[in-house]
């Protein structure tokens, strides 16, 4: 069918393929394969022994049951045995496609379908012949091919086949051999099979007329055609079935000479073809054979052949060169008489055109148009001949009446009955044919073009000769019009008039006759035909019957039969009528110029007549006349007024009047009477038209409250709530007043918007009093139809009542009707549904006391009738006749989808739709049925009008759409749904236990998922991939999206993906043919995709979660691979090769074969660029104001997209136009509605261009999803990392290219740079993962870290990496992808911040690749001298470095410019970016460009006066529910970038320059502290912990940055040192408060240690006597004693926390410690252990310091401790645990503090060298390690989930955990070597004080004396801490006692051990570190002090 109806040409070679291989089917038609009793007896056998099935591999069991059916089937059709058997198991195959069958039943319907497909191929392939009548313009190879073929079958007796089979297979017989059989099922199936064998009789009638139609059948044939139509006989109605008429025409077209008449060029060959004229033999045979006087059952059928075989002879008479036949061509005359004689008018009028089919086939309608016209032309004087004989009668007639004799009986009619054969011909006109056209000749010349035209257009160009005949036979008939030929002529008049311009002629005629034989209207002979004497007589009935007007009282004497019209006359009145009715539909000038005629008044003498008393159906005929005048507006608007005044309806009751008058009368007395309606529908048709056109708001204002709704009234409460109760004489007619009257009430509906002021009550003064105005009449329909009103449950009653009749598939009278009356029900639900939410919205805002309920509820109520709440369930029963009746399914998969938005009514719904087992699988079986609909199409531009054929298809496609939209908004409601219902989901157990299954499989049924997936798997056989995409594309990405839901809804994924993969392997098979790029459908082309991408992508993830390896694997390979696609194994199991091979295989294959990877060719298709409309040029409108109403009527869609609503606009535009006023405009009032339609054309452009951009993104997102899902969520290894690499290269390349081009839209920028963000990250992680590869091998004699990427080692000779550079895609590679991210940075200019934070990210993410990973501190790197550091050669990660800074610099201030300006303001997260990468930047920037813009350009200085706000902000985050925490990261990110900046020395000193440490002083955070108390931490900790930290590290991760800062800024400004130091200091004092509660904190956790180590660190650089003479206050002694008070306090609280972690109290701290936290303890462990070494460091430096900078000499030495060497030297008793500091100022602490630092030092420095040798060993041997301890090295990385990583990635963790241990390790020793060392300078200095230089208190010194004088002279120029540490108390106590012991105590202290140690240390570590002998220096030294004192 492809090839003929489709026009494929790839189809035509299969078509030939077929044609050869069941070429035997055709010659044998219909012939079954015999009966045979060898197969008897095998398949008798089978239950035993099996047996070979044709298309199975093996033999098969059948179960007993099965062959006793197939022996029935064998004998009910006479086939063998084994067909039987095949047909029975095909059955059993089809059975889930036909619900509630056996396998048996569809079996019959396989036979009978089987039978059927091959008729019509026959007919199909016969019609493609090439012909004389029609081309169907197909190649010429098909048509030659298919001519040879069916010649072929013509030379078997193709003929004699046909014919037989058609009067062989009789209906009734075939049923009642199925009904003994039980062959028959329901109803459905009853209808089914009846169905399918009429069509096969049909199909084979109809391939005979076909084949005579393109080319006549031989003699023989013909002959045989003949004899059977001998043997015809009519149908009960009198006219032949589409069998016999379809063979008949097939004769007639044999006869057919007519086409020789056409041209020249091939006549002469033409007539050697025709056997007519070919053979002489043919014309002699057939002649003798109709001569026979033999007559046919049907004698009018055999004229007709006659007939037509006497047009043919005088047609060939004409012919100049068929001499030789002139015997036969004379006995045409004689030929036509016989058929004359047998009636053949009659017999054509009420047997052929009366045929239901006649109008079916243009062909048969042109054929007996031939004919008829071929009477006429060829055969004058025939005609005339009749014309007397009709003259005769009627005088015979005219004389039996006045002689008062019956008229005689014998008369003929011949010509009448010619005349109503036309009349009945051209009535109808289906195709538009316009046949009738050649009756009129036109008369005036002038039109002669359009005429011409018009002729020309007709199929066979007839010279203007035959058009002359025809139109003087029509004028001439007219002409003196004997009375018995009055009516005829009136109708033949009426068929001709059918056509616009048929029409006009025929007015014309009519006018011309009144105006020329004016004189003889009452003229003796006819009763003339025009216009005149028509509205004349009609003003006469008029004149006469008004005298005649009963007085209201005499009632009675309306039913006596009145003297007004005779029977006859009414008849003739009527023919006028119904002429006039025709002619002015079909013609407007015809209505207005009868309308505007000044004598004839047309529609006020009707109307008048209407008032008189006259029989129901003349007044049903006037009215129809006024119907067809109100379809002009102009006459419409008139014509409300003359109904309302002349009261056809009584709208207005007077007061005295008893009776009432009128319509409702006649209905309800007269015709309900008589039990016939015609004038109440005439009525109901009239206000049908009338509302159309126009709708006077003012109707009947003055008598009544104006507006419509008295004939609302009747039309609901008289006409439709009654319609059921009345009697109806015929049955039809009950339904066609349904129709009528609910065809109104839709009209009205459907033109109604509910306005504002229709809810409020509107009054109008009426004689003297206000009244309430009538509402619109939809507001009182949507009314009635919101509540529970008779006229709603009608409607729902009527639904009930249709669906029952169409259920028992039988026709019955008035079926077309009751289906119209039905779809109006439906389309009424439907126009409520959707206006009701405005329409109760505006009533719930009014004060109107109405109560309406919305229509979805209502439709739950229950029905009276069956006591069950089923009108949902009636309306969607109407989705099971979808085929029958596609109208009706529309509507109600319309209202359906309507209703599901609402979950409480889905579960409802399905309660409803599953209560009974048969209904509910009726239900399924129409949903199911609707979307597997054959027929349905979509179109793509539906304008134009289509054919019926198309429009079928049309709504077929549109209720495929609504059940597809019903499933998708009910998949979003929770369970249970419709949908999971429809798509055979588990209702009654928890859904996700569902197990789908292919249709009949355990007994599932077939559901709409298996009809979806039938949509989308249609073509994927072929190259061409699923054809919904190319002819449905709409369809098709509904469905994909219902698919998408099904996988993305955690209840149906499951079950879904599984059925998905292994029934249908669904996604393979789809992602094969993508990407599908259809321009013309570009918007459901990318949602298609997208939808499908999705699924892929969580398709990939649950394979990947679930380990189904092979499923994932073959995916990526579909997606990925850049070779030419091998097949692959079916299973997807490719054995282990196949998972080694990397996915490109990339370097084992030759490259020239390279194809390019799905994924690329995916993003190819999404074009980036996107047309926009162009602004238009208005004249009369504003642009800016359009462009306003455009956004004002913005709304979303169904699917999220803002759309503008075309309607709208509309509305606002033409309201804008019909307030104009004034002449001006309505002269400008059609260039207006020009403009006003080039507007909406543009906002239609603009629509579709943002759905098109918001398709593209979806589409962007779902790649985009789709990679991300490929590069995150599949594992790891099934892409080698090379491959991996070059995969994120070429997408990252090729989405740029694409958003870098200039077309590209702006809105695709944000997806695209979260694309690009995705993989800068992944390829960042995969380059590094790349070099963490070789750790396992350490080389020797270089760090275990070396690169083996580092060209340095050549790890050997052969290898790859030197030549690679640094990733394996290249450095080139990475250089190309660094510009691009630059290049799209620029791009997005001012705007887009947001996008630029993405790529800001993915820029920091590839700065990240030369980054170094992190590498143990070994301790040996120190081994290197200075030089060997120098020389070494620059590696791999330097060099990338410095090439990524090149190319930024090579971007200059432009880029700095985007990212400054984005680092100060702007968005957040933005800021917070900009700021990480200028810190990354301004790191690796060795030229510090970037810093001297930075301060140049006065942003550095923004960035710190900017602390000034976050200030504020940040203190409202301390309080203990903080708003959001976005200030305090922007803080963090800010001061980080601080930091940075402050590390070089030159930035340090710009932010000197810009005050940042005054800022920070000015800062009033800082000293909002939160109090913290030990149980409540010590509790809180207990909580799990939560996003959102406590107060308290709320406060800290305040403080600790501006700590940091102070502390690298004091470290790295050399130059400025003191400067810094005194800024620093002012911090300190401005809060000193906050320092102080920090120094005194008791607190020991991980957080306030580190405030202590920062803090200390601080004050030990910065709270030093120099440092007070450099603030630059003028200060007098008042500040200046708080000053030294301040420093003094400093310095008291550092050496206190000296006892607290140096002294014995640190093991306290410890234990303390891990009671609290029991979580994260190892981690902790060694922050606090590295916190407290630092404070111990920090306060040891601090105090040499002082000494150094306060004593000038070593003879002044400061001395800061006692010269006590037990521990601690609190005399106050015993120690408490109080808050209380731990020294009470006036006493310092001892030297025994710094010998106990001394001691836990040294055995520290041990500890620690121990573990961080092992861990060392441990790095080397990684994987000798036990599990167990791997395990555990992980658990620090990783508390939770590492059971369920792979043992890689243990090795991974553990790695890094060793790493950080290493390095940690190595910290603590460089501390512990530095507090050593300061311990011992420290106890030196103070040993050498006390025991050289110091004098007892007991033997007083002079030199003490002027020691102390000297210091306080001293006072005024340093404000040193001597002073304020009360020195001399303190010293004064040195007694020579005190002296004494401290030798002694010292001398044991520092024993032998210890020295031993502490050398060791200096020879382990001190030597490597380069301080070469400074312990040893010291350890001597002291030793000599103690050695002289003791001496």
């Amino acid at each position: 069918m492809n090839a003929i109806w489709k026009r494929q040409p790839e189809a035509v070679h299969r078509l030939d393929q077929v044609l050869k291989k069941h070429k035997s089917d055709f010659i044998s038609l219909f012939r079954n394969p015999p009966k045979n009793v060898q197969q008897h007896e095998k398949i008798q056998k089978a239950s035993t022994e099996g047996v070979a099935i044709q298309g199975q591999q093996g033999t098969r069991l059948l179960p007993e049951q099965l062959i006793r059916e197939a022996f029935i089937l064998s004998d009910l059709f006479d086939i063998g045995e084994l067909a039987a058997v095949e047909l029975l198991l095909a059955g059993e195959h089809q059975q889930p496609h036909f619900p509630g069958l056996t396998r048996g039943l569809v079996a019959v319907l396989l036979y009978w379908d089987g039978k059927r497909c091959i008729a019509n191929s026959l007919r199909a392939l016969i019609q493609s012949r090439q012909g004389k009548t029609w081309t169907l313009e197909l190649s010429q190879e098909l048509i030659s091919m298919t001519t040879r073929f069916t010649d072929d079958l013509m030379e078997q007796g193709l003929t004699q086949k046909i014919l037989t089979l058609v009067s062989h297979i009789d209906l009734n017989n075939e049923f009642d051999k199925l009904q003994r059989e039980r062959g028959l099922g329901s109803e459905k199936h009853r209808k089914e099979v009846s169905d399918l064998i009429k069509e096969c009789r049909q199909s084979l009638a109809e391939s005979l007329f076909v084949w005579t139609c393109q080319s006549p059948l031989s003699k023989d044939d013909t002959l045989i055609l003949i004899s059977y139509l001998e043997k015809v006989t009519v149908e009960a109605d009198g006219s032949l079935d589409g069998v016999n008429l379809s063979l008949l025409m097939a004769l007639l077209y044999c006869f057919d000479v007519s086409f020789l008449e056409q041209g020249a060029e091939d006549r002469e060959d033409l007539m050697h073809r025709l056997p007519l004229l070919a053979e002489r033999q043919y014309i002699a045979t057939i002649h003798t054979r109709l001569q026979e006087s033999q007559p046919w059952k049907l004698p009018g059928l055999q004229a007709t052949v006659r007939l037509a075989w006497a047009l043919t002879l005088r047609g060939i008479s004409q012919f100049s060169d068929v001499t030789a036949l002139a015997e036969f061509t004379e006995a045409d005359e004689a030929m036509a008489e016989l058929a004359i004689a047998d009636y053949v008018f009659l017999f054509l009028t009420e047997s052929v055109v009366a045929s239901e089919n006649f109008y079916q086939e243009e062909f048969y309608i042109r054929k007996i148009h031939n004919l008829v016209t071929d009477f006429l032309a060829l055969m004058p004087m025939k005609v005339k001949q009749l014309r007397n004989r009709a003259d005769e009668d009627a005088r015979m007639i005219h004389m039996s009446i006045q002689m008062g004799n019956e008229p005689p009986i014998s008369l003929r009619r011949d010509l009448e009955h010619l005349m109503l054969l036309i009349a009945e011909l051209y009535r109808k006109d289906p195709f538009n044919l316009e046949l009738a056209h050649e009756y009129w000749c036109p008369s005036e010349p002038l039109q002669t073009s359009t005429i011409m035209g018009s002729y020309l257009g007709v199929a066979h160009q007839r010279p203007p000769q035959r058009q002359v005949v025809l139109s003087k036979f029509v004028r001439q008939m007219g002409d003196l019009l004997p009375s018995t030929i009055y009516i005829p002529y009136l109708k033949m008049l009426r068929g001709l008039a059918s056509g616009p311009q048929c029409a006009h002629y025929c007015f014309s005629l009519l006018k011309v006759n009144g105006s020329s034989h004016a004189e003889n209207i009452q003229g003796a002979g006819g009763s003339p035909v025009s216009w005149e004497h028509f509205f004349h007589s009609l003003m006469l009935y008029h004149e006469h019957l008004r005298k005649d007007l009963p007085s209201a009282d005499s009632v009675q004497y309306r039913h006596l039969p009145l003297r007004g019209i005779t029977q006859k006359e009414q008849d003739g009145l009527i023919a006028f009528l119904q002429l006039t009715t025709v002619i002015v539909n079909w013609s407007e000038n015809a209505r207005l110029a009868l309308c505007e005629h000044p004598q004839w008044t047309p529609v006020v003498v009707i109307l008048g007549l209407l008032q008189c008393s006259i029989p129901p159906v003349l007044k049903a005929e006037l009215l129809e006349t006024l119907t067809a005048f109100g379809r002009s507006p102009e006459i419409a608007a008139s014509l409300w007024q003359s109904l309302e005044y002349t009261q056809i309806l009584q709208t207005v009751r007077s007061p005295g009047q008893r009776q009432a008058i009128g319509i409702e009368v006649e209905l309800n007395e007269i015709e309900s009477r008589c039990e016939e309606y015609p004038l109440t529908r005439a009525f109901c048709r009239l206000i049908s038209t009338l509302v159309e056109s126009s709708f006077p708001a003012n109707l009947g204002a003055g008598l009544r409250p104006p507006g419509f709704d008295p004939y609302l009234q009747f039309l609901r409460d008289s006409v439709f709530l009654r319609f059921r109760t009345r009697a109806y004489r015929r049955a039809a007619e009950k339904w066609e007043v349904a129709e009528v009257v609910l065809e109104v009430f839709y009209k009205l509906l459907r033109d109604y918007e509910p306005q504002l002021e229709d809810f409020v009550d509107q009054y109008v003064e009426l004689q003297g009093e206000e009244i309430i105005a009538y509402k619109p009449p939809g507001f009182n329909l949507m009314y009635h139809l919101l509540n529970e009103s008779p006229m709603l449950e009608l409607c729902l009653s009527l639904l009930e009542e249709g669906v029952k009749q169409l259920d028992t598939y039988a026709p019955f009278p008035g079926k077309k009707h009751l289906e119209k009356a039905v779809q109006y029900c439906l389309a009424l639900l439907n126009l409520t549904l959707q206006k009701e939410n405005i329409f109760m919205d505006l009533l719930r805002e009014s004060h109107l006391s109405l109560i309406v309920t919305p229509l979805e509820q209502l439709l739950q109520g229950i029905n009276p009738r069956t006591k069950k709440a089923d009108h949902v369930v009636n309306i969607a029963r109407y989705l099971y006749h979808g085929n029958s009746n596609p109208e009706l399914a529309f509507e109600s998969a319309k209202i359906l989808c309507c209703i599901s938005d609402n979950s409480n009514i889905q579960i409802k719904l399905v309660g409803d739709f599953t209560h009974d087992q048969s209904v509910s699988q009726k239900l399924m079986a129409g949903f199911v049925e609707c979307l597997d609909n054959e027929d349905a199409e979509e179109l793509i531009n539906p304008d134009e009008e289509l054919e019926p054929e198309k429009k079928r298809a049309q709504i077929h496609h549109e209720t495929r759409i609504h059940i597809l939209n019903l499933l998708i908004t009910s998949l979003e409601c929770s369970p249970p749904s419709l949908a999971l219902y429809l798509l055979g989901f588990e209702l009654k157990k928890p859904v996700s236990t569902t197990n789908l299954q292919d249709p009949g499989v355990l007994g599932c049924p077939r559901t709409c998922l298996h009809a979806i997936l039938n949509i989308l798997e249609k073509g994927t056989e072929t190259r061409n991939g699923p054809t919904a995409v190319r002819e449905s594309p709409h369809l098709a990405e509904l469905c994909y999206q219902v698919i998408y839901q099904l996988c993305a809804c955690s209840d149906t994924s499951g079950p879904t993906m599984r059925y998905l993969r292994t029934s249908q392997d669904f996604l393979f098979t789809q992602l094969q043919y993508l990407p599908f790029s259809i321009k013309e459908h570009e918007i459901s082309t990318l949602n298609q995709m997208s939808w499908l991408m999705k699924t892929a992508a969580i398709e990939m993830r649950v394979t990947s979660l679930n380990r189904q390896r092979s499923h994932t694997q073959r995916l990526l390979h579909l997606l990925l691979d850049d070779m030419p696609v091998k097949p692959y194994l079916a299973d997807g199991e490719g054995g282990m090769e196949d998972e080694s091979r990397s996915v490109s295989g990339f370097l084992h294959f030759d490259t020239a074969s390279k194809v390019r990877r799905k994924i690329l060719n995916i993003l190819d298709s999404i074009d980036f660029s996107q047309d926009i409309p162009e602004p238009l040029q208005l004249d009369f409108f504003d642009w800016a104001q359009i462009e306003q109403v455009i956004a004002n009527c913005e709304h979303k869609n169904a699917r999220g997209q803002v759309v503008c609503n075309v309607k709208y606009v509309h509305r606002v535009l033409v309201a804008e136009v019909n307030a104009l006023q004034g002449m001006a405009a309505i002269g400008q009032r059609p260039l207006l509605m020009e403009e006003i339609n080039t507007i909406l054309q543009y906002v239609v452009e603009r629509n579709k261009m943002l759905q098109c951009l918001h398709a593209k993104k979806h589409a962007l997102e779902s790649w985009r999803q789709l990679v991300e899902i490929i590069l995150t969520a599949c594992p790891q290894d099934l892409i080698q990392a090379e491959d991996r690499q070059l995969i994120i290269r070429d997408l990252l390349q090729d989405v740029h290219d694409k958003i870098l081009d200039d077309d590209a839209a702006q809105e695709l920028m944000p997806v695209v740079a979260g694309a690009v963000f995705t993989l800068t990250a992944h390829l960042s992680q995969s380059v590094k993962t790349e070099q963490k590869q070789p750790l396992a091998l350490p080389m020797a004699g270089q760090s275990q870290y070396a690169l083996m990427l580092d060209s340095s080692f050549t790890s050997s000779p052969g290898s790859q990496s030197i030549s690679m550079g640094f990733a394996s895609i290249g450095d080139s590679s990475l250089h190309i992808i660094l510009k691009k991210l630059l290049d799209f940075i620029l791009k997005t200019g001012g705007g887009f911040q947001r996008v630029r934070t993405h790529l800001y990210g993915s820029l920091l993410y590839y700065l990240q690749i030369a980054q170094r990973p992190d590498e143990p501190d070994t301790l040996e790197a120190a081994k290197k001298t200075m030089w060997e550091h120098l020389t070494a050669p620059e590696d791999v990660f330097s060099k990338l470095q410095r090439e990524n800074m090149a190319t930024i610099e090579s971007y200059g201030a432009a880029l700095m410019e985007v990212v400054c300006r984005d680092a100060c303001d702007g968005h957040e997260i933005g800021r917070m970016l900009a700021l990480a990468l200028l810190d990354h930047i301004v790191s690796v920037d060795k030229q510090q460009q970037w810093l001297l813009y930075l301060s140049n350009s006065g942003y550095l200085k923004v960035l710190v006066d900017s602390l000034a706000d976050d200030d504020l902000a940040l203190q409202s985050l301390l309080t203990p529910q903080p708003p959001l925490l976005k200030a305090l990261y922007t803080y963090e990110s800010k001061m980080a970038f601080l930091t940075r900046v402050a590390k070089s020395q030159q930035g340090a000193l710009e932010l000197l320059r810009s005050g940042v440490i005054v800022r920070l002083a000015q800062c009033q955070v800082f000293d909002m502290r939160p109090e913290t108390d030990h149980q409540g931490r010590m509790y809180a900790m207990r909580d799990p912990p939560v996003f959102i930290p406590a107060p308290v590290e709320r406060y800290r991760q305040i403080l600790l940055p501006a700590l940091q800062l102070c502390q690298v800024i004091l470290t790295s400004s050399m130059a400025q040192h003191l400067q810094a130091a005194g800024q620093v200091l002012q911090f300190l004092i401005s809060h000193s408060d906050t320092i102080q509660a920090i120094l005194r904190c008791q607190d020991v956790s991980a957080g306030s240690l580190q405030e202590l180590a920062f803090l200390t660190g601080i004050i030990s650089k910065a709270a030093l006597p120099g440092v007070l003479n450099e603030l630059d206050m003028d200060v007098n002694e008042g500040t200046q004693m708080e000053l030294q008070g301040h420093i003094g306090r400093f310095q008291r609280q550092c050496l206190g926390l000296l006892s607290r972690f140096g002294g014995s109290e640190r093991l306290r701290q410890f234990k303390l410690q891990d009671d609290n936290s029991a979580g994260d303890r190892v981690n902790k462990r060694d922050e606090i252990e590295l916190a407290m070494q630092q404070i111990c460091a920090n306060v040891m430096e601090y105090c040499e310091s002082l000494m150094l900078q306060s004593a000038p000499s070593f003879q002044h030495t400061v001395c800061l401790f006692t010269p006590s060497l037990s521990e601690s030297t609190n005399r106050d008793g015993p120690r408490q645990d109080t808050q209380a500091p731990v020294i009470p100022y006036w006493h310092l602490p001892g030297l025994g503090i710094i010998v106990y630092l001394l001691k836990q030092s040294t055995n520290d420095f041990f500890s620690y060298y121990d573990s961080h040798r092992q861990s060392v060993n441990k790095l080397q041997n990684v994987e000798q390690l036990p599990p167990d301890e791997i395990k555990e090295l992980c658990q620090s990385v990783m508390p939770a989930g590492v059971d369920k990583i792979s043992t890689s990635q243990k090795y991974v963790l553990a790695r890094r955990r060793l790493v950080k241990l290493i390095n940690n390790r190595a910290k603590l020793l460089s501390l512990c070597s530095y507090i050593i060392e300061i311990c011992l300078f420290i106890l030196w200095r103070h040993l050498e004080h006390y025991l050289l230089h110091c004098t007892p208190t007991d033997s007083q010194d002079p030199l003490l004396s002027s020691r102390m004088s000297f210091k306080k002279g001293r006072l005024q120029d340093s404000f040193g801490s001597e002073p304020s540490l009360d020195f001399s108390s303190g010293l004064n106590r040195v007694s020579q006692h005190d002296i004494e012991q401290l030798q002694i105590e010292a001398t044991n202290s520092f024993g032998e051990s210890l020295q031993k140690k502490l050398l060791d240390i200096e020879g382990l570590y001190s030597k490597v570190r380069s301080r070469y002998t400074f312990i040893q220096a010291l350890v001597r030294r002291i030793r000599g002090l103690l050695r002289i004192s003791r001496t």
